[in-house]
């Protein structure tokens, strides 16, 4: 079957099985590898993507649930070269160590950002939540939220 999508900003057809989870479209069928596969459980949130600007695990979704939505994935991030200010901030912070958690990170972070460019720290914890990461980068990955939630307020102020 032909699933269409908006798959970062880019209107995309594929043929899947409906059932397919979202994660193999995105990476087998789409080549966006930057989605990672975890425990497929929703408990790592290692495959987070922002579906119609809510995050959301690709490991447990049905790619037929996401026909003619709009899905955004870690490659969406950059633009014409310029790091978003979340992927600048992880760099500044030095946040990640292993980084396989990190792109379902900057994912949840930055659905939390759209809907909420001045979050506290409890809010950025929360958001966070479903995200885990082994390596005990947390603090550094609350701070750069937080430098990136600060540099996206600023380019608004502008």
């Amino acid at each position: 079957m032909t699933i269409e999508m908006s798959v970062n900003g880019r209107s995309v057809a594929t043929e899947a099985d409906p059932s397919t989870p979202l994660i193999d479209v995105l990476r087998n069928h789409l080549d966006l590898r930057g989605t990672r596969y975890g425990c497929g459980l929703e408990q790592c949130g290692s495959c987070m993507v922002v579906i119609d600007g809510k995050a959301d695990y690709a490991c447990s979704r049905e790619v037929g649930s996401v026909a003619g939505r709009s899905v955004e994935t870690i490659e969406g991030l950059a633009t014409g070269g310029t790091l978003h200010p979340l992927q600048q901030a992880f760099l500044d912070e030095q946040a990640g160590q292993c980084g396989y958690c990190l792109s379902g990170i900057l994912m949840s972070a930055k659905a939390l950002l759209d809907r909420n460019p001045a979050p506290s720290r409890a809010d950025i914890v929360a958001a966070l939540d479903g995200n885990l990461c082994r390596c005990g980068a947390h603090p550094r990955i609350l701070r750069a939220v937080e430098k990136a939630a600060a540099t996206i307020r600023q380019g608004a102020a502008a």
